[in-house]
């Protein structure tokens, strides 16, 4: 059973590894998209219509929150090996029922960290303290592939 497992509120979860490293289970992600740019050029005689052209593609970011937990140290030790040299590397996010089965999985190409966010604290308001990792990426992995054969 997956650790979200004693939250009954909680239909799906989301796991995140980047390579080897797993980094546990997340609470919401978002982000996912990917736009293609459109250049239009017009032909000379051809008065009905204008030719669209794909352009280059443009990939979201995508971010995942959760309560911070065990996991956000292992988060933590990743985060300081990049302080001397971020290197790109691949990520698989797997959705996860209440029941610790995958219902879709999405493998995101040379990822890099752009953003991490901890928690607040406050005597004020008292909440869950949460975690975010924000990560960009160049496109998606053909789940038809080996890892290793993957990108261009």
């Amino acid at each position: 059973m997956p650790e979200y497992d004693k939250d009954p509120a909680i239909a799906i979860g989301f796991r995140l590894k980047i390579d080897k490293d797993d980094f546990g289970f997340w609470s919401s992600f978002e982000g996912l998209s990917w736009d293609a740019s459109v250049e239009t050029r017009e032909e000379g005689g051809v008065n009905d219509m204008v030719h669209q052209l794909p352009g280059r593609l443009k990939y979201g970011n995508v971010k995942l929150t959760r309560p911070i937990n065990p996991d956000s140290a292992k988060l933590a030790t990743w985060f300081a090996s990049l302080a001397t040299k971020v290197t790109r590397s691949n990520a698989q996010i797997v959705a996860i029922d209440s029941t610790g089965k995958p219902i879709a999985q999405w493998g995101l190409l040379e990822c890099v960290p752009v953003k991490w966010t901890g928690p607040s604290f406050s005597v004020d308001q008292p909440k869950v303290a949460t975690e975010s990792i924000e990560l960009a990426h160049h496109g998606f992995m053909d789940p038809a592939k080996p890892a290793g054969l993957q990108g261009g």
